[in-house]
């Protein structure tokens, strides 16, 4: 059965999750900050939200935007919020604090809206393939009700329980994890380079043994062939997470040492000019203090 939707913020994912939406006959009614991806959208067949408390109304609004302010911009400080019909469901399916997360299914009770946490694990092509790995928490009667455009958007819906924040929590711990699965191909890679190891003979022999795991093969390949351009996933983004993950160590007393490594490495790449290259750019950092990197200094071994 088609659903009336709404979708807040049209980025490479958020476009490619609405588009899907619209593919299997969903009614999508588009909102986003700047108008080239709502225009490209309103060509495949949505309908253009002149504001955020226009996507507010129908079957549920899903949001795809890029951080806790801009949550708070678009959801609340604008407006929509306090706008919203009663009993609106809204799905906020961005990486956000824990904190956020609890933050705004309160101020969506406070004004009898409805709130699911439900980020996602998947890169843009991953999006546009329909097949990304969707957590979620809230009430379970609010997920039955929005199922059917999960099952448009992803390949598997995992249940989190009803807290707003495990849903929240579950991708924080897993974008921590692809960091630092990051930056230990990286490191590997700089002491394999430094004896003349390829890089791509040293990640095809792993890949395929001791770490035979989508995140080693898929961000192997990249690393290896050194694909940090176009950006699936922006360091600069990498950084918004380790530091999401940092924060909700603090608020638990759960410390993260090796966040705090990840947290210092993203930062010096950033200060190189790498933040709005692909992530696995992080491993230049590891590169360039081995002396790897065109122009940098080549310590003896």
């Amino acid at each position: 059965m088609a659903m009336d939707v709404g979708f807040l913020g049209l980025g490479g994912m958020g476009k490619a999750m609405a588009a899907n939406l619209l593919k299997i006959g969903h009614r999508v009614r588009v909102w986003n900050r700047s108008p080239d991806a709502v225009d490209l959208l309103v060509r495949a067949g949505a309908e253009r939200a002149a504001t955020p408390a226009e996507a507010f109304r129908g079957d549920a609004v899903l949001s795809m935007l890029a951080d806790d302010e801009a949550v708070r911009d678009v959801i609340v400080r604008s407006g929509a919020l306090d706008a919203a019909p009663a009993g609106t469901l809204h799905v906020n399916m961005a990486t956000v604090s824990a904190a956020l997360a609890e933050e705004m299914a309160a101020a969506h009770a406070a004004r009898g809206l409805r709130y699911l946490s439900a980020p996602v694990f998947g890169r843009t092509e991953v999006a546009q393939a329909a097949q990304l790995n969707i957590v979620v928490s809230g009430d379970a009667r609010d997920i039955d009700r929005v199922q059917p455009l999960f099952d448009a958007l992803g390949q598997k819906t995992w249940r989190m329980g009803e807290a707003p924040a495990a849903a929240a929590i579950v991708k924080i711990v897993g974008n921590l994890m692809i960091a630092c699965a990051i930056e230990a191909m990286a490191e590997g890679i700089a002491v394999a380079r430094r004896y003349d190891v390829p890089p791509a003979a040293l990640l095809e022999m792993l890949t395929s043994t001791l770490f035979a795991s989508p995140i080693y093969k898929n961000y192997g390949a990249i690393i290896a062939e050194e694909r940090f351009e176009p950006a699936a996933f922006r360091l600069v983004l990498g950084l918004k997470d380790v530091r999401l993950a940092l924060a909700a160590g603090e608020s638990a007393s759960v410390p993260l040492p090796f966040a705090s490594v990840l947290r210092d490495n993203l930062v010096e790449a950033i200060a190189h000019g790498d933040g709005d290259r692909d992530w696995t750019a992080l491993a230049k950092v590891a590169w360039r203090r081995a002396g790897l990197i065109d122009g940098e200094p080549r310590p003896d071994r």
